[in-house]
């Protein structure tokens, strides 16, 4: 037996003597590599992907970015991510250039993680673009408007039901409740609770296996992720031929959600979409749709509950609105035109917690960046953090202060929770009136505590607070 654990012990050795010799050979530099950007590739195989995935479970992703930025270069810096060779651009030249430069020097580019939940097809440049085509329709300002008195009626019931009563709630899970429910409702007229509850958890096992190391083993959050939605996808498959049935006999209306929209849409060659492309549509913007916007309402709460005095002009702000309303009016999109201030705070939230940490590009060809050559098929990735916590872009950036936002705002480049470019997030608009009905009824109702005074923050891949925030509510009377 002590032989046996003496060669183990041997043979554990050997192998990490040989990790460490390949990781020290790949770290230096070569003559090829002397034009690439400056920076290291890590480990062997897995780069630096631990490393970058847990100073956001630490709560603080942009030391990660700052680190490099110092030590390499803040422009650009070479590194390993997600198995790939990868550059990280940063600042608001690097945004500016992936931005407007897409489909000419990179495109879109997804982890394998992503790839082996959703199907390619749907993530492919060509699909992209079929779909950008397709949902301004539904997401345009003017579509929109006929929206926004059914999210007041969505968000009056969820407050009665989960809020109100209640002297203390864990506010993430709520958050989360309420915008896969409003995103149920509205793209595809789902508004039984129990049929939102009984697919709300197949959604949120597929977020917490999107941004993971691609392992497709069982009992893996990626394999737990593709099994949840391939669930998801069947539920949706038959939800859209029920549909189909509906419209066809009259039940349902052309208008009444984006099911309806998308299954009355034609494409370049004037064919309608089939029932399972309609489903993989629909899967990945209510993924896009649920924990982004649930993760902004939650830091709202949180930053609400920290600075009383914003506190009292978002109040003061939708006391007003309420009051040139009558009183079983609902709410409606000049409304919502007149919560400047309010907004002003969601973008301060969207600025220091945005939901989106940044995303990868491929490099379509060979070509140069500041001074760097920048070799085709690299991933290349912008980071969120890289301008909003950046001094150069905001003074005192971690301080919380609304009034960055009045007048012509930041810097173009900048502020960017919702991309930028051709593949700027298409639901933009909606994700504002979700979170801005969310501030005027939350603010209405009650003022708040925190339980935690210094919760910490998770980043898995989305911010999200440690133990949930759980608050104390104070109702108002009337």
């Amino acid at each position: 037996m002590d032989i046996f654990y003496a060669s183990l012990l041997s043979l554990f050795v050997m192998v990490v003597s040989f990790s460490l010799h390949v990781f020290f050979y790949m770290s230096k530099p070569t003559e090829d590599d002397k034009s690439l950007p400056p920076g290291t590739t890590g480990w062997p195989v897995i780069g630096e992907s631990l490393e970058f995935l847990a100073t956001g479970w630490k709560g603080h992703p942009e030391k990660f970015i700052f680190d490099r930025m110092s030590k390499f270069s803040p422009k650009v810096f070479r590194t390993s991510l997600m198995l790939e060779d990868a550059a990280v651009f940063c600042g608001a030249q690097g945004n500016k250039f992936l931005f407007s430069n897409e489909n000419k020097l990179v495109k879109g580019w997804w982890p394998s993680s992503v790839n082996k939940i959703f199907p390619s097809n749907l993530l492919s440049t060509r699909e992209a673009i079929k779909m950008r085509k397709l949902l301004p329709d539904f997401f345009k300002p003017e579509a929109l408007q006929r929206y926004v008195p059914i999210m007041d009626v969505v968000t009056q019931q969820h407050f009665a039901t989960e809020w109100d009563g209640k002297e203390e709630v864990t506010t993430y899970q709520l958050t989360k409740n309420y915008t896969f429910g409003l995103a149920c409702k509205i793209f595809v007229s789902i508004d039984d609770p129990k049929r939102v509850r009984y697919l709300c958890g197949p959604f949120e096992t597929i977020a917490l296996g999107i941004f993971t190391i691609p392992i497709d083993l069982p009992g893996t959050p990626l394999r737990r992720a593709v099994n949840a939605a391939n669930f998801i996808r069947k539920e949706l498959i038959a939800i859209a031929k029920q549909r189909k049935i509906d419209l066809a006999e009259g039940k349902a209306t052309p208008t009444q959600d984006i099911l309806s929209h998308m299954l009355l849409s034609r494409d370049e060659d004037d064919k309608l979409m089939e029932e399972h492309d309609i489903a993989d549509k629909i899967l990945g913007l209510l993924i896009g749709g649920h924990d982004t916007a649930s993760s902004a309402c939650a830091f709202i709460v949180k930053y609400l509950a920290e600075f009383p005095e914003i506190y009292d002009r978002v109040y003061k702000e939708q006391t007003e609105i309420a009051k040139s309303k009558g009183h079983e009016q609902l709410l409606n999109w000049e409304d919502l035109s007149k919560m400047k201030y309010s907004w002003n705070v969601a973008c301060e939230v969207l600025r220091l917690a945005p939901p989106v940490q940044g995303a990868f590009k491929e490099a379509i060809t060979d070509f140069m960046y500041n001074g760097y050559s920048i070799p085709k098929g690299w991933k290349l990735y912008w980071s969120a953090s890289s301008t909003h916590k950046n001094p150069e872009f905001y003074s005192e950036p971690m301080k919380f202060d609304p009034s960055r936002f009045e007048g012509n705002g930041p810097s173009p480049y900048t502020f960017v929770p919702f991309g930028g470019g051709p593949r700027m997030c298409p639901g933009k608009e909606y994700a504002r009136l979700e979170i801005l009905v969310f501030m005027h009824h939350i603010v209405r109702r009650f003022k708040w505590e925190k339980v935690i005074p210094d919760e910490e923050i998770v980043i898995d891949p989305i911010p999200v607070p440690a133990k949930g925030l759980p608050i104390r509510l104070h109702p108002y009377k009337d």
